[in-house]
């Protein structure tokens, strides 16, 4: 185990339905935690029993933008409360599978509910807090929408149509854009093994800055 110790880093994974962030998860905690660190895996909507229940309820029920906005911002305050902000506080690190970006492609780009009601939002449940760090993993929608398939029921945001999911793409990567210090884009067409060679060395120039 490293003898070298590290601040906590809060790291956020994002990208469209279908783009296989999920499958690079565990081989992510398992680099940090062969690099020594407690390493604290949450997912949003989720991560706390209220969170996971609103979850549910956002996964299959119909409502407004601005409904699904409160719940989603509702589900991350408790999540960020009860599980983020106590595993900084004592030097874990964090491993986030969606945070405040989600809303913003989804809710914002996808739904085109105003930047300025997703402010305020972001605002009254968490503040400026924002990821260390976000891997976005980014694929064309034909790519996407065929590893999607239909060998499982869908849920409601994977069910939307082509026009949707090209609208939250096209946000993520304005938000990689305009955030290039956080951001990490990687290219999800490539096989899982190149994949994972550009995340350990992702990882590792960031294990470097985060030394103490």
């Amino acid at each position: 185990m490293s003898t070298i110790t590290y601040q906590p880093r809060f790291i956020s994974m994002e990208g469209i339905d279908g783009a296989g962030k999920s499958t690079h998860l565990p081989f992510i905690r398992s680099l940090l935690t062969q690099a020594g660190l407690e390493v604290v895996q949450t997912r949003e909507p989720g991560g706390t029993p209220l969170g996971e229940t609103l979850r549910a309820i956002l996964l299959s029920q119909t409502m407004s933008a601005q409904t699904e906005a409160m719940l989603m911002f509702a589900a991350r305050r408790e999540n960020y409360l009860q599980v983020i902000a106590p595993a900084l506080a004592r030097g874990a690190w964090v491993l986030c599978d969606r945070f405040t970006d989600s809303s913003l492609a989804y809710q914002g780009g996808g739904r085109a509910m105003p930047d300025a009601e997703l402010a305020q939002l972001q605002q009254i449940a968490i503040g400026p807090v924002q990821p260390d760090l976000t891997l976005l993993f980014d694929v064309p929608l034909e790519v996407a929408q065929a590893r999607i398939g239909s060998s499982r029921e869908l849920d409601k945001f994977e069910q939307e149509q082509a026009d949707f999911h090209a609208r939250v793409r096209q946000y993520y990567l304005q938000l990689a854009a305009a955030n290039p210090q956080r951001y990490r884009l990687l290219d999800a067409r490539h096989s899982i093994a190149e994949l994972q060679a550009q995340l350990q060395q992702i990882l590792q120039d960031f294990l470097h800055g985060a030394r103490c």
